[in-house]
């Protein structure tokens, strides 16, 4: 018997590991506390490689068919963008699309794969013992109980699953605030992601559809105002004109809030049955729109672990991995996001000064443009081999492969298996390479395929044998048969 699975939360972080999990046939339950999905997107962007993350299970060009794509990101506000163009990958740019179609696209993909969500149903708690777990909630019904095998909370910042399973999220509180505002704006600027900065503040303006664009940045002013004070049109046109010098003929708000700066992260990422992932494991002030993509990126290395072991191929003991892979990028978003924040939410001449100096250094240093980008990106994520292998853990390119069933490398990976690419004549077959790396299952869960690289990549020059595992990051490899 599979083990049962019960995700708290449907935003995408809960929606994209219940597709995964209903990928490999794990029976999951979705359990969210809003009667219907919100019209309203805290998120609007989808960085290369959450699009990777999409493309490795086929469904990229649902996405990509609706969004606008922009070959930019960007540090802080600076004016000098990140250039995402010249990024190793097949989506070199970041797609503009809102939370909430990404949110229903993903929906979509669930029911495809007959999963199951319950709306209007709050979490009042989670119980486990050494068998499993159970989570109480109050739906329309009254109060009722699920039991599973693992609870995973995707429940956000303020997330019960978290408090109660007793893992503690240290961190910095808010000490400042920025302001969203979702408005019709009937003389706005150039579309190519605008931004206005000066010594009292920034603002960037984002086209959406309908004639809407988002403003969102922070002033001097506007900065002291608690997150929990309701934000009005008119602060919202004082603030831009403080900074843009003009409202752009604001109207018709459909959003208006505010965010602040807390920074925290939960101490570890499994407590027994329970596991957290997206914002109830790490909280940021949304600089450079990374929240939700590494919210999904969480999701998509605890999907596979989780399914193996719920179908009892591997000891519980792989979900530990999770927290040690995905903690340090948590660790190194919060690290982020703050440098993002001093840079871009504080005033003054010296902080002007500092914007114009490290702006003119990405302009002028493409190699440091290309290593924030590959931050922002999440393109340079790696999970380093604890014995030192080369290779392993670092994520694998979508290397072009001839005499493959397929032109690369990401279609391969679409049934959430392993993929071993012989890429010499080895001789060696998914029994031996399952026998020599350890994976319980065996070979049956591995898809071998004899192909040749197509196209060059760093560090793939001579090797013989690639184990990717079904997050698209490298198990194994090696340069020779016996090596």
């Amino acid at each position: 018997m599979v083990d049962h699975v019960v995700v708290v939360g449907a935003g995408p972080t809960g929606l994209l590991l219940a597709t995964e999990l209903r990928l490999a046939g794990v029976p999951v339950t979705v359990v969210e506390r809003a009667v219907e999905r919100s019209p309203h997107s805290k998120a609007l962007t989808l960085h290369p490689r959450t699009l990777e993350v999409l493309a490795l299970r086929g469904i990229a060009d649902r996405f990509t068919a609706e969004g606008t794509a922009l070959p930019v990101g960007h540090f802080g506000g600076l004016p000098t963008r990140l250039d995402f163009s010249v990024l190793d990958t097949r989506f070199p740019y970041t797609l503009v699309l809102p939370q909430l179609r990404t949110e229903q696209l993903l929906e979509e993909r669930l029911k495809e794969l007959a999963g199951e969500i319950l709306w209007g149903h709050r979490v009042l708690g989670v119980r486990q013992d050494a068998d499993g777990a159970e989570v109480e909630v109050a739906g329309p019904d009254g109060t009722g109980t699920l039991r599973a095998a693992w609870v995973v909370g995707c429940d956000g910042a303020g997330s019960t699953v978290r408090s109660s399973a007793g893992i503690d999220f240290p961190g910095t509180p808010a000490t400042l605030t920025g302001f969203l505002g979702d408005v019709v704006l009937d003389a706005p600027p150039r579309p190519d992601l605008p931004s206005y900065d000066n010594a009292e503040g920034g603002i960037m303006i984002v086209g959406l559809e309908g004639g809407y664009h988002r403003l969102v940045g922070s002033t001097r002013n506007a900065s002291a105002v608690p997150a929990s004070q309701p934000l009005t049109l008119e602060e919202l046109r004082t603030a831009v004109r403080e900074v843009a010098g003009t409202d752009f003929g604001m109207r018709a708000p459909r959003w208006l809030s505010r965010f602040g700066n807390a920074a925290r992260q939960a101490a570890r990422y499994r407590e027994g049955r329970v596991l957290l992932a997206g914002d109830a494991a790490h909280m940021h002030m949304p600089f450079g729109g990374q929240g939700l993509n590494v919210g999904v990126q969480d999701a998509f290395n605890l999907g596979w672990k989780l399914a193996s072991v719920c179908h009892g191929r591997a000891p519980a003991t792989l979900l530990d991995s999770y927290h040690d892979e995905r903690h340090p990028v948590g660790a190194a978003l919060l690290e982020n996001t703050r440098a993002q924040t001093a840079i871009g939410a504080s005033y003054g001449s010296d902080i002007r000064a500092l914007r114009t100096v490290f702006s003119g250094i990405l302009a002028d240093h493409p190699d440091v443009n290309r290593r924030l980008a590959g931050q922002i990106s999440a393109l340079d994520v790696a999970y380093p081999d604890p014995g030192g292998a080369p290779l392993v853990g670092e994520r694998a390119p979508d290397v072009g492969l001839d005499g493959a069933p397929e032109p690369s490398l990401h279609p391969l990976l679409a049934d959430g298996r392993f993929v071993l690419l012989e890429l010499m004549d080895t001789g060696v077959g998914a029994d031996a390479v399952a026998a020599v790396t350890g994976l319980a299952g065996g070979g049956d869960r591995i898809r071998s395929v004899t192909a040749r690289p197509t196209t060059g990549h760093r560090g793939w020059d001579g090797l013989a044998t690639v184990l990717v595992r079904p997050d698209g990051h490298i198990a194994w490899a090696r340069r020779t048969v016996d090596a």
